[in-house]
């Protein structure tokens, strides 16, 4: 009899294959004082932990497919850049010197730390990243408590790989050595190994909670990474449809593969931009790879992270002016950095104790709130992005708006900025549009307004749907209210789409149901023509929409933003996007 277990589906295909549990031997960690004779060896240990594990993923990362994407490395690196950080190789040491504790014990003393610090980040994509420094911990660990031999995948062709969790470099050498899809009982959708799987097209599903107790090594095993379903012994029929599906999904991507260079224009004539959302520089890869129009959406968060000090302007300048010459003239939209007081660590003074955090951080001094409190952290930003200005398009963009006077005093202080440039003779480009991010009801109910001081404006429906419900999305026990379909929330974002058509100013939707091929339709119908997504999702986004008519649409779409019977939304959603 099969079993049935289900989790989140993060990248799609249909696996079919033999189980192979993969075992990591978790480090227990003890905390034992030491003589200050010992220090001097301890720190050499942890020392040495460090140079093993990083010499591991240099190996890993010399050995990736060749036919693998060329954003892949990216990820491993992501790895060995921690193994060069303070935050995880100078404080354990300075913690084993000051409290006198064994290696192991001050390493864990710093992830307990720095998981305060992540778990406390209200953007979903940062908060997930405390899964990579704890992979990295990880392994530092087993080098300092063991020597075994780490299982090699040179035996898993066409096998399922259930696991509790996977590295990246994990995942690489799955795909190198044929693994069909992978399992694991925690994890989620942001996480770097399900970006990775993605990039790779290896089907996976993670949070599959406590199912190594119910499978075993060679029994036959299914997972469908669209739904998140998992089918342990599966009957001959179950086997035989699974198959189809895998087949069929197969031949799909390669009909989308096919509409890289197609116009995005819909067939009633109507011309779309479907530009990607990017993290970091190695994204650019994907973008390109599926030919978006530009970037609509960076988030410069990661110039400000592991770091004990707050990036200059020449830092700031030199990887805006590295993403423009990749982009090779198409747009730019930088954002801001959305930090909130939990992210800078002890970079501001408004950190300075941890009463500073609030009680809700999603409440609290975050985006341009913060921007506007910490001028110091704020102007080097302003400077570099005008600086950038000069070598392409780009577009400024301004996170966690709430009031009309927060834009009024940026510009008056980018025009003071601009004064000082010109006096100093440094180039930037004199009209560059600046744009707000529409992601709390306040702002989309006065979008209007915003339409009136701003050259465009920019839909994060993560955070607008988050506090229009007043839910937190990464609370696995209110996260079922999580619904882009609620009535308040269409209505926002058609409020904004229309504010924008009135003062003639575009919209882009940049949060995660801009690349759900599920809703993209019904916003083409309420009046999007801008999208920008993870550059994963382009491609099926780009199939849906320019099969559409508006026209055809437009009546559905209006009638499910006045329902709110469940049964209704989706027998209208359903006829959306019948073909």
């Amino acid at each position: 009899m099969a079993l049935m277990f289900n989790g989140i589906g993060v990248s799609k295909g249909i696996g079919i294959g033999e189980v192979h549990l993969l075992h990591r031997n978790q480090v227990d960690v003890t905390e034992r004082q030491i003589t200050k004779k010992q220090i001097a060896s301890e720190c050499r240990r942890l020392r040495r932990a460090i140079k093993n594990t990083k010499k591991k993923l240099l190996d890993a990362s010399d050995n990736i497919p060749v036919d693998a994407p060329e954003d892949v490395s990216a990820f491993i690196e992501t790895h060995i850049l921690m193994l060069d950080d303070g935050l995880l190789t100078q404080t354990p040491i300075d913690i084993i010197k000051t409290e006198q504790i064994n290696a192991e014990a001050a390493l864990q003393q710093q992830r307990e730390a720095l998981g305060k610090v992540f778990d406390s980040m209200d953007d979903q994509y940062l908060a997930t990243r405390i899964d990579d420094v704890n992979h990295v911990i990880d392994a530092v660990l087993q080098e300092l408590v063991t020597h075994d031999k780490v299982e090699e995948p040179s035996d898993w062709k066409g096998q399922i790989v259930v696991a509790k969790d996977l590295t990246p470099a994990d995942t690489v050498s799955m795909q190198h050595h044929g693994v069909v899809g992978f399992i694991t009982e925690t994890g989620g959708q942001l996480s770097h190994t399900a970006i990775l799987a993605r990039s790779l097209g290896i089907p996976a599903i993670v949070g599959v909670h406590n199912i190594r107790q119910y499978v075993k090594n060679g029994e036959t095993l299914t997972l469908d990474g669209s739904s998140g379903m998992v089918l342990a012994e599966p009957s001959s029929t179950m086997l035989s449809d699974l198959d189809k599906r895998r087949k069929s999904l197969k031949k799909q991507q390669r009909k989308l593969n096919a509409l890289i260079d197609t116009p995005a224009i819909t067939k009633d004539g109507i011309e779309l931009s479907l530009s990607a959302n990017i993290e970091i520089e190695e994204d650019l890869k994907a973008v390109k790879r599926v030919n978006a129009n530009g970037v609509g959406l960076y988030r410069t968060e990661f110039l400000f992270l592991n770091r004990d000090t707050v990036p200059t302007e020449k830092e700031h300048f030199k990887v805006y002016k590295k993403v423009l010459r990749a982009l090779k003239g198409a747009p730019l939209t930088i954002r801001t950095a959305d930090l909130g007081s939990d992210k800078l660590l002890s970079t501001s003074a408004s950190t300075a104790n941890d009463s500073a955090l609030g009680q809700n951080p999603a409440m609290g001094l975050r985006g341009i709130r913060l921007s506007l409190n910490e001028p110091t952290v704020f102007l080097p930003q302003l400077r570099a992005i005008l600086r950038a200005s000069s070598f392409g398009p780009v577009r400024m963009l301004l996170p966690m708006l709430t009031s009309i006077n927060e834009v009024l005093q940026v510009k008056s202080m980018i025009e003071t900025i601009k004064t000082g440039m010109r006096e100093e003779n440094i180039e930037f480009d004199e009209a560059m549009p600046i744009g707000g991010m529409i992601e709390v009801p306040a702002a989309a109910i006065a979008a209007a307004q915003f339409a009136e001081v701003l050259d465009f404006l920019s839909i994060g429906t993560n955070d607008l749907i988050q506090y229009s419900l007043a839910i937190d999305r990464l609370d696995d026990q209110v996260d079922y209210l999580y619904d882009p379909l609620h009535p308040a929330v269409l209505q926002l974002i058609k409020h904004t789409i229309d504010a924008g058509a009135e003062a003639d100013i575009p919209v882009t939707l940049c949060g995660e149901m801009g690349g759900d091929s599920r809703f993209v339709r019904l916003l083409l119908g309420l009046g999007l023509s801008n999208f920008s997504m993870q550059p994963n999702s382009l491609l099926e986004v780009k199939e849906s929409l320019i099969s559409s008519r508006r026209a055809g649409i437009k009546k559905s779409a209006m009638a499910l933003l006045k329902t709110s019977d469940k049964d209704e939304q989706q027998r209208l959603l359903k006829r959306i996007n019948k073909h």
